[in-house]
């Protein structure tokens, strides 16, 4: 459909595009019945010998010598979706897309038969094609097929938006990714890089001697991360069990058992709010390396990010994201949260005496707190209020306090502080890495507080891991772990500023009535 037909839909009142649309189905399926009468059945068709994409079509061309402008170019059996078409009596040209690309095809009467032209007249934008013809150049310039042979593969029975107008609303392109794929090639492009993104990481990973492992998403105890969880039962064994939260609990189980290199990407889910960071179902790599620490972890994160962003970034590995331009070049920040917090709030927690005096300064600051918190709760209260979204490049935050960190180990020098860091760009958590707690005794002592704090009504809390703390008791080397969100890290590679545009299918409120 060109420009002008568009704007002049656009004119067209609701009841009357409706009433355009339900025609243009009806006349769909009529022609299908047509086909079928015929003896045409696409749906009755089952392969296509297929050989060659569109972009390869392009990359691999070669123009004839001088001398031999009338010899074939390259045989070549295609296939994709017909996106537009010009119909000029004897012949006609059109626009083929595949997986790769696009590829313009050039059909003459005299060359495909009287009958198949006609056939070729009646499809649809949109319909599925197979063709097969020789490569040539335009006098334009543009690399084409000259089809020998067309053949309708497969019906489209509705018609795809106008792409000039046709797919604005947001949420329908998420609901019907399948639509926002076929009319938007930037889309697809987005969802390639993610596929890239993480077979690299992969490779990253494999490289450095980490072996990928599986494990339980269904689990009898939902621990390793703050979050509430998705329930449900299992009928067989009659127990209630939780979709996944986290993977850490079952990945260290495997460090116990002797692996000393592991990761998983997998999917999480958390029965939390969505906004356009925050998806209830989201993707988590997860790696733990026996023998070293959180600043082990410091060094390897940054280093996969930036070998991420060498990867799939222009030479500068600078990304816009949002109205930030993203260095992911230069060396990574690094402060603590006492640091950070004095830096942007003024206030010095190292000189806050205890947890009264900590309810005081939220109090004068006008930050919110419940009875059960403590002195290090109420300091992460000031990072997350005055730091957070100040944290533009890449930036390391390292001492959080131990009421928040059930799962690393405390400070030496300083036990109310953890071995731990947690990476922000953009003013988001990209990762979260601990020196693995492998004390049971001390293990215990904070899942029985995160038990406490489940029965005051904290339904993040995690409770008490039986089976993980029997596992501790065997003895866990000294460990250092990290979670990377992919979802988060896809989206600042890509440039995407929410969660959804890089999630195929994003969690969607039902229309069912």
């Amino acid at each position: 459909m060109g420009h002008e037909q568009a704007t002049s839909q656009i004119e067209l009142t609701e009841e009357q595009q409706e009433k355009q649309y339900t025609e243009q189905i009806t006349i769909r399926r009529n022609k299908l019945k047509e086909l079928q009468d015929e003896g045409k059945d696409p749906y009755q068709i089952n392969t296509w010998p297929q050989d060659t994409y569109a972009v390869d079509a392009k990359e691999n061309y070669v123009d004839p010598a001088e001398g031999e402008e009338h010899v074939e170019g390259q045989a070549v059996v295609m296939a994709g979706r017909l996106m537009s078409k010009r119909v000029m009596g004897k012949a006609s040209f059109a626009n083929l897309v595949d997986t790769t690309d696009n590829i313009q095809i050039y059909v003459q009467r005299d060359t495909i038969g009287l009958d198949e032209y006609k056939d070729f007249k009646r499809l649809d934008i949109g319909d599925i094609i197979g063709v097969k013809g020789h490569l040539f150049r335009t006098k334009t310039g543009e690399i084409s097929v000259k089809v020998t042979v067309i053949e309708l593969l497969s019906k489209s029975l509705i018609p795809l938006p106008e792409k000039y107008h046709g797919l604005k609303d947001k949420e329908l392109r998420y609901r019907q990714r399948y639509m926002d794929l076929i009319v938007n090639p930037e889309v697809k492009n987005t969802f390639k890089m993610r596929s890239k993104i993480i077979s690299e990481m992969r490779r990253y990973f494999d490289d450095h001697g980490f072996m990928e492992v599986e494990t339980p998403i269904l689990q009898t105890h939902a621990g390793g991360a703050a979050a509430r969880p998705f329930n449900t039962h299992h009928n067989s064994l009659d127990i209630e069990m939780h979709l996944r939260i986290s993977l850490e609990l079952y990945l260290k189980r495997l460090i116990v058992g002797g692996f000393d290199r592991v990761y998983e990407i997998g999917r999480n889910f958390r029965n939390e709010g969505m906004d356009k960071s925050h998806n209830p179902e989201f993707t988590m790599v997860e790696l733990y390396q026996a023998y070293t620490d959180y600043e082990g972890m410091m060094d390897l994160v940054e280093d996969v990010i930036k070998t991420l962003a060498e990867k799939v970034l222009p030479e500068d590995q600078k990304v816009q994201f949002g109205e930030h331009l993203i260095d992911l070049g230069k060396p990574f920040e690094r402060y603590t949260m006492l640091e950070i917090v004095k830096k942007y709030s003024g206030v010095d927690f190292n000189e806050v005496a205890d947890t009264e005096a900590a309810k005081k300064l939220a109090d004068e600051h006008h930050i919110e707190y419940e009875d059960r918190h403590k002195k290090g709760d109420i300091l992460n209260f000031f990072y997350e209020t005055y730091c957070e979204d100040k944290l533009i490049q890449p930036t390391f935050i390292t001492g959080h306090p131990v009421e928040i960190s059930p799962l690393a180990k405390k400070d030496p020098e300083n036990p109310d502080y953890t071995l731990r860091f947690e990476l922000f760009i953009a003013g988001h958590e990209y990762a979260n890495a601990f020196s693995e707690l492998n004390d049971p005794i001390d293990q215990r002592t904070r899942f029985e507080y995160q038990d406490f704090l489940k029965q005051q009504g904290d339904d993040e809390a995690s409770g008490v891991d039986e089976d993980f703390l029997n596992a501790l008791e065997y003895g866990m080397p000294p460990t250092g772990g990290i979670g990377i969100g992919i979802d988060r890290l896809v989206m600042l590679l890509t440039g995407e500023t929410s969660i959804r545009d890089v999630l195929l299918f994003p969690t969607m409120k039902s229309l069912d009535k």
